[in-house]
């Protein structure tokens, strides 16, 4: 029996549907597509961000030289690298012999009027004096520093509240070694909160950025920790430790 129209009309449909999907047109077209797409890929690829690069963070060093009326003088350095501890080493000469006395960073880096004018110890955040390890105490509270027989101050020690960079940098500032023996705010009185009793100041100088030092600048003074041994003890005899 010969097909009917209607068969007849859906066998047309079958043989042009395979015949479009096969055309060279229909080719050319898919692959246009799959061309463009890839394309696209690649562009936006590009546009993705560069994973960054982790890098050492970098060494920032500072300089003081310290010059007083009374014959005390030298050179305290500074160095940090990112968010670490400053580390503090130097050495001072003419301080009265085996005497533990005040160190601390004050606000100003003004020498018009001599070590008066560098202002009171720096305080950004509004605290009472203490010494270096209390939770409550000045930015530039760095507490005693103990001089040999010879009156020679050999610093080598870390401080983790002062830094050199940032809004509460040092750098532009004061560092100043004082008379007397900072009490650390254990003085019973409204002074011993406002600056440890340390008395006048012997000598002063300027914190100033300073490029990457030479290798004896940089060696530890082999000072410590039994220089600092020697001052945590003297404090204690004074009963004034911040250790306590």
């Amino acid at each position: 029996m010969p097909p009917s129209p209607k068969t007849r009309s859906f066998d047309n449909l079958e043989h042009n549907d395979r015949h479009s999907k096969y055309s060279p047109l229909t080719k050319i077209v898919a692959g246009v597509t799959v061309l463009a797409t890839v394309l696209l890929l690649l562009y936006l690829y590009t546009l993705k961000p560069a994973t960054p690069t982790l890098q050492a963070p970098e060494w920032i060093y500072a300089t003081a030289v310290l010059r007083g009326d009374a014959g005390v003088n030298g050179t305290v350095y500074f160095r940090q690298s990112g968010l670490s501890k400053v580390r503090i080493t130097g050495k001072i000469l003419g301080v009265d012999k085996n005497s533990l006395r005040g160190f601390h960073i004050h606000e100003f880096g003004d020498l018009s009027d001599g070590c008066t004018s560098t202002g009171s110890h720096f305080n950004p955040t509004s605290q009472t004096h203490g010494g270096p390890s209390d939770l409550k105490r000045h930015v530039g509270d760095l507490g005693n520093v103990k001089s040999d027989k010879h009156g020679v101050v050999h610093l080598d020690f870390e401080d983790n509240l002062i830094t050199l960079s940032g809004p509460w940098s040092i750098i532009g500032r004061a560092v100043v070694i004082h008379k007397g023996t900072d009490d650390l705010g254990r003085g019973g009185n409204d002074e011993s909160l406002k600056t440890g009793n340390a008395g006048g100041r012997a000598a002063c100088g300027v914190i100033g950025n300073a490029p990457s030092p030479t290798l004896d600048k940089l060696m530890p003074l082999q000072v410590y920790p039994e220089h600092w041994r020697d001052i945590c003890r003297a404090e204690r005899e004074l009963g004034i430790s911040h250790l306590l």
